[in-house]
């Protein structure tokens, strides 16, 4: 019997303290997609992308060429010219490698640019939610849009235009 009140103190004691608490969600893609400077970055990013991109694919084309070149003529050289070719290929190679490894390595430059670009606008959203947090009593945010582990939550907790205001961005 003791055990039976027991354990009913427990559930009343928990299901206290699971209402004292308050959630929320944020929709980031959404409040992302509604800042314009989120925008100026991702096309900034996208241009510089490129740009590094057709230089590594220019270095590429060359190491192609030159070994193209080597191929058709490789008959007609002398083990020293063979030689001499076979090292200026493999140059031009490792030379297009070094390259890609520089800006799209995971420590590389773009990555260092979009960091750059992109960590003021997530610290600028990230004090938003947490000032609204704090002001609204909320214990936990969620982010639906990175979470598949929500299947359903109501529009009534989503603060993402909240952000957005608070952001100076009304929508």
């Amino acid at each position: 019997m003791k055990k039976l009140i027991a354990f009913f103190v427990f559930v009343l004691g928990m299901g206290m303290s699971v209402s004292a608490q308050k959630f929320a969600l944020v929709d980031m893609e959404y409040i992302l997609k509604n800042i314009p400077a989120y925008e100026r970055a991702n096309e900034q990013l996208n241009q510089v992308s490129k740009k590094w991109q057709a230089e590594v694919e220019a270095l590429t084309t060359e190491a192609q060429t030159l070994y193209k070149n080597y191929q058709s003529e490789a008959v007609f050289l002398s083990e020293e010219q063979k030689t001499k070719k076979e090292e200026a290929i493999v140059a031009k190679e490792k030379e297009a490698a070094e390259l890609k490894k520089k800006y799209f390595a995971p420590e590389g430059e773009l990555f260092k640019k979009r960091e750059s670009l992109m960590t003021p606008i997530q610290d600028e959203i990230y004090n938003a939610v947490k000032d609204i947090c704090d002001a609204k009593g909320y214990s936990l945010i969620l982010d639906r849009a990175s979470d598949a582990g929500i299947i359903f939550a109501s529009p009534k907790i989503d603060i993402s235009n909240e952000v957005l205001s608070k952001l100076g961005y009304s929508n």
